[in-house]
């Protein structure tokens, strides 16, 4: 169907006065802004109408009822004087009993209604109409003070930036949706409507302008986006069953852990973000595939969260399906796209060889403990072994991409657990298991754990099938101590290529 108008902007005409005078309001800049963003991304000039002068119950009727039927899509500016306002509410329910005529308010999984939140709004408030769509909120909360400011395009550089951000997003969906109704009859889907659904776990307050980032980029990118809406509750049981549906149409989750706790429904102990954590392990055993992600540097002042930390870093449910980054947030980028869309097996014949008959042995250690490996080491190049070591580099992103690629082109690896605490052994053995999702086309000789001081009580408990445990017998390097796993590699060296099975790793 062919539209008058494209957007109705509904708003409070309170929210409209200008702050300083003789300038225009919120809702005029926000105008102009939304007509030039939306325009570059439809390449026409959008037709978008708001009332700036109506006055009157009779002009009510003869001009929003007369052309709200052949308005597009209506954005409703949310305030506390929308909310209190008889005419915005007005405007709302005539539109949306026009889009009765029409097919309905929803188009697919978008709808014709969108909820731009430009001061705080306590949800019940929100009209019906609206109430369970996902808003655009144009504030933020600082976190000591815990007042909302208003997003504006006069308030500073960073002020700034976030109006643009918000703006763009809304934009973009906007656009998404008009390119659809443009001509409902052969209707152009939404971009990338056909790449995959993922849920992007709800976060704590300390983590949601990078939660608005990914969200935006996997957007752009054509993904469709989880939750889509709001949960009917926040009581604890609704919002369990919300989350299970929602997670049910997605073949990724993805959660940004904060250092804050974060929102706990009423009717348990647990906040969202770790509700959300255990219900996508628990779909995991499924079909559903998980990446977590803490930022490097990650105070935990919250006694709460530091327990739930530690639960994640011993977790055995991640090594199904299920990945844990403590990396610079483009990393968690990188990583959510190879999730999404595996790099295809390399050929054999085209990996990079080393000399004929040498062996590459990645030996992986703690930083700490690069001084104590160099016997180790120098062992191992005087048998005949070409030793690979990680790469320590102030730049965490080209030092994470040099361990991947030593995952994926060594012939057997060697875990040095000398001042690596349990949880980073532990981590070094989980990326083992991963190590066939970076492109390995062989199965690894050798795998072992070289044990060595400091010695704790979990040190002398170690058992694994992953790997070969070997316990370096006094406080300094004993070349017996690497003989099971010397001779494994040489028995390995003799087979053919073909016996050995990828399903080994």
């Amino acid at each position: 169907m062919k539209f008058a108008d494209d957007v109705f902007i509904s708003y409070a005409h309170l929210d409209n006065q200008a702050v300083v005078e003789g300038q225009p309001g919120w809702i005029s800049r926000f105008d102009r802004a939304l007509k030039i963003r939306l325009g570059q991304l439809l390449g026409r000039e959008p037709r978008i109408w708001r009332d700036p002068k109506l006055q009157g119950n009779d002009f009510f009727a003869d001009t929003l009822v007369e052309r709200l039927p052949e308005v597009a899509v209506l954005v409703a500016v949310l305030s506390p004087r929308y909310a209190n306002s008889d005419w915005c509410r007005r405007e709302m329910s005539t539109f949306q009993a026009a889009t009765e005529a029409h097919g309905g308010s929803r188009i697919g999984n978008k709808s014709r209604l969108f909820k731009v939140i430009k001061t705080p709004l306590p949800l019940e408030n929100h009209p019906p109409e609206v109430e369970s769509l996902l808003g655009y909120e144009f504030f933020c909360v600082d976190p000591e003070t815990g007042r909302a400011q208003e997003l504006d395009q006069t308030f500073g550089q960073e002020m700034q930036a976030r109006y643009w951000q918000k703006l763009d997003d809304l934009a973009y969906d906007l656009a998404s949706l008009l390119q659809v109704l443009d001509d409902q009859a052969t209707p152009t889907p939404l971009a990338g409507a056909g790449k995959g659904n993922v849920y992007l776990a709800e976060t704590s307050s300390d983590l949601q302008p990078q939660r608005e980032a990914l969200r935006r980029d996997l957007v752009h990118q054509g993904y469709r986006v989880f939750p889509d809406r709001l949960p009917p509750s926040w009581l604890a049981a609704d919002w369990e069953a919300f989350v299970e549906q929602q997670l049910a149409a997605c073949k990724l989750s993805v959660h940004l852990i904060g250092s804050q706790y974060g929102i706990v429904p009423e009717g348990t102990q647990s906040s969202i973000v770790a509700l959300q954590y255990e219900l996508a392990a628990t779909r995991s055993m499924s079909d559903l595939a998980r990446l977590i992600w803490l930022p490097p540097e990650l105070p935990l002042n919250d006694e709460r969260q530091q327990r739930f930390v530690e639960q994640l870093h011993t977790d055995a449910r991640l090594h199904r399906r299920g990945d844990l980054l403590q990396t610079p947030f483009e990393d968690l980028k990188t990583a959510v796209y190879r999730m999404l869309s595996p790099p295809a097996e390399a050929p054999r014949s085209r990996e990079p060889q080393a000399a004929e008959g040498v062996i590459r042995i990645y030996l992986i250690c703690d930083e700490r403990d690069l001084e104590q490996i160099a016997p180790l080491a120098d062992h191992l190049f005087s048998e005949g072994f070409e030793v690979i070591l990680p790469l320590f580099d102030p730049d965490e992103t080209q030092a994470r991409l040099d361990h991947e690629e030593n995952l994926r082109l060594c012939d057997a690896l060697l875990i040095y657990y000398g001042q690596g605490n349990e949880l980073w052994q532990r981590r070094k053995l989980s990326e083992l298991r991963k190590s066939a999702g970076l492109g390995r086309s062989t199965a690894l000789r050798g795998k072992a754990i070289y044990v060595a001081p400091p010695l704790t009580p979990q040190k002398a408990r170690l058992r694994t099938h992953e790997a070969l445990v070997l316990q370096q017998p006094t406080d300094t390097f004993d070349p017996s101590a690497l003989a099971t796993f010397m001779g494994e590699l040489h028995a390995t060296d003799t087979a053919p290529a073909g016996d050995v099975k990828l399903g080994a790793l």
